[in-house]
């Protein structure tokens, strides 16, 4: 029966635009949880936005900006039900990172940079969506990822402490940070530092201990988590306070200043090529690591509804969230784990929570931002302290020690690297050596020599079971791939284990784990059948799967084998080399 085109149609559109599926769905009770939810996100979010956007080196309220159409687009073109997305800690380091190599921070030309920077990593991630090339992101290990994202937690904690201090401090590297925070050490401004400390420990106190002590005021769990969640707002509200009553502007400690009020300005990007090519690493780099971020976080909370996510459809949601955040005047953005968190636990039922969100937060730069003009940016790094050591986590090292040294490694190479010499080359780094990891492992693959278990028609390894062999039979079961980077190393390994005097006559290759043949194996294979000949030994194959018998039909290499092609390994046995049941075992080793 011929399909009907206008289904298939329909159907292509329902997946770039998710809202036409939940959105048939839509009913008053997702819209109350969906606004519930909205309502704390809101409030975790302005302090947030602000503090994420002084982060980057921009103006507080480009923060705002980045968090109000980004939400809408991925409400309509996301599939999460519970990701917020917005401005974040890491892609907000990666962000001052980049930008940084070509302007100061403050003027023009950085704001321009950092639109551009969204802009290119939106198109990025909107075409990776669009050709599904989701599974580039899986060249970045997840302990490669979790030791970038543990130094950059660092980097990022470090660096707002000349906030904190009221000093000057640059520097991209923890290094670099630290020496010069130790150089202006004696720049110390202590009303600052009163704030900034004070600050600081009134969130970390608020994560664990305001909820547990509201309940035991006999306030109900539930406004007790709303009231927790609203701490970073409290702290704005009273150091903001203390600052306009104090007139501690006048006695050096910093603050944000004139926030512009008003909706986002429509912005068009720079079309300048140059600026292009000098960020179009930087722009691919953010463009990964926010969407292995936000993946991650996406498929966690929809595991745990038995809900789907799409991910080549999460690059579309995400590019154009970025898209719409330089029109609108913004830096690149992505999926917060924090935020989606409160947003799922909040009960959120739609990505419309978001869109609602974001009209909080558009409210909020309408006729809130005259209220933040005596907010000192060390409350704003206080934010960002306790926000990002929560991302720190060494014990990744000694997960990794026990259970790969290679990965222990490569996650240790990362931290190094990033913490010596700043995010991008940490991360640059991470990728190049989770590619290299792969190829490593993959290039000296798993082979086992097999043999029968007794009474039954499985093989395992003679090493490690008591297992039944013929000495002119010789089976290795392939526990990998084939292909070039181990074509070579397998052709090796064969030839060794055959020496002089064995007397082997049939050598069967166990392909049940093999889904790939490439052409360097194949040539590999059609040499190692060859040699075999000549050594009087036939080659055989089994078990092989349909898709890459496919492949092996396209060639001669089937015409030329000297032996056979079995559909499982005991057949293999019973046709080549019987064994008796009474013929003793091999001792394991």
């Amino acid at each position: 029966m011929a399909a009907n085109p206008s289904r298939a149609g329909l159907g292509a559109i329902r997946r770039f635009f998710p809202i036409l599926d939940w959105g048939r769905r839509y009913d008053k009770g997702a819209f109350s949880a969906d606004l519930m939810a909205a309502a704390i996100v809101t409030i975790m979010l302005i302090p947030q936005s602000l503090a994420y956007a002084l982060l980057a080196g921009l103006p507080a309220e480009m923060g705002l900006y980045a968090s109000i159409l980004p939400l809408v687009a991925y409400a309509v073109f996301g599939t999460s039900r519970a990701l917020a997305v917005g401005p974040v800690a890491v892609v907000s380091l990666l962000t001052a990172a980049a930008v940084g190599n070509l302007a100061l921070p403050g003027t023009a030309e950085y704001i321009a940079a950092a639109i551009v920077l969204a802009f290119l990593s939106g198109l990025m991630l909107v075409a990776m969506g669009v050709f599904r090339l989701g599974f580039l992101a899986n060249f970045l290990s997840h302990p490669v990822i979790a030791g970038f994202i543990t130094a950059s937690g660092l980097i990022i904690a470090v660096s707002q402490l000349k906030h904190i201090l009221g000093i000057s401090a640059e520097g991209h590297s923890l290094v670099e940070i630290v020496l010069s925070l130790w150089h202006n050490l004696g720049e110390t401004n202590y009303l600052t530092l009163a704030i900034g400390a004070g600050a600081t420990a009134f969130l970390f106190w608020v994560r664990k201990g305001l909820k547990p002590l509201l309940i035991r005021l006999g306030i109900g769990k539930g406004p007790a988590d709303v009231l927790a969640k609203a701490g970073p707002v409290a702290a704005v509200v009273a150091t903001t306070l203390i600052a306009w009553g104090f007139g501690l502007a006048d006695k050096g400690v910093k603050i944000v200043g004139d926030v512009p009020s008003g909706l986002p300005p429509l912005t068009v990007p720079s079309f300048d090529l140059s600026l292009w090519t000098s960020l179009a690493g930087s722009a691919f780099i953010i463009s990964i690591i926010g969407f292995v971020e936000s993946i991650s976080v996406a498929q966690t909370l929809a595991a745990k509804k038995r809900q789907r996510i799409e991910p080549d459809q999460e690059l579309v949601g995400l590019g154009t969230s970025n898209i719409a955040s330089a029109l609108s005047g913004g830096f690149p953005v992505t999926g917060g784990f924090s935020r989606s968190v409160v947003n799922f636990d909040a009960g959120a039922e739609t990505p419309a929570a978001g869109a609602f969100t974001a009209l909080g937060i558009t409210l909020a730069a309408l006729f809130l931002t005259p209220l933040l003009f005596f907010l000192p940016k060390a409350t704003l790094a206080a934010t960002i302290i306790v926000a990002v050591l929560s991302l720190v986590d060494f014990s990744i090292l000694k997960r990794t020690w026990a259970y790969s040294r290679a990965d222990f490694a490569a996650v240790a190479a990362t931290i190094l690297l990033t913490l010596g010499f700043g995010v991008e080359l940490g991360v640059s780094a991470g990728v190049v050596l989770s590619v290299v990891l792969f190829l490593y492992k993959t290039s000296r693959p798993h082979i086992a020599e097999v043999g029968l278990v007794p009474g039954t028609e499985h093989f395992r390894n003679v090493k490690r079971h008591e297992v039944l062999t013929h000495p002119e039979m010789m089976t290795l079961r392939l526990d990998e791939n084939l292909y070039f980077a181990n074509a070579r190393y397998i052709e090796d390994y064969v030839l060794a284990r055959l020496e002089k005097g064995c007397p082997v006559k049939h050598v069967v290759l166990m392909c049940s784990a093999v889904n790939v043949i490439d052409l360097s194996a194949l040539e590999s294979l059609e040499e190692i059948n060859r040699r075999l000949d000549d050594m009087g030994i036939k080659l055989h194959l089994s078990e092989v799967k349909g898709p890459v018998m496919d492949r092996l039909k396209r060639s001669h290499f089937l015409e030329e084998l000297s032996g056979e092609v079995f559909l499982c390994q005991y057949g293999a046995m019973r046709a080549l080399a019987p064994v008796e049941e009474g013929r003793a075992p091999v001792a394991a080793e």
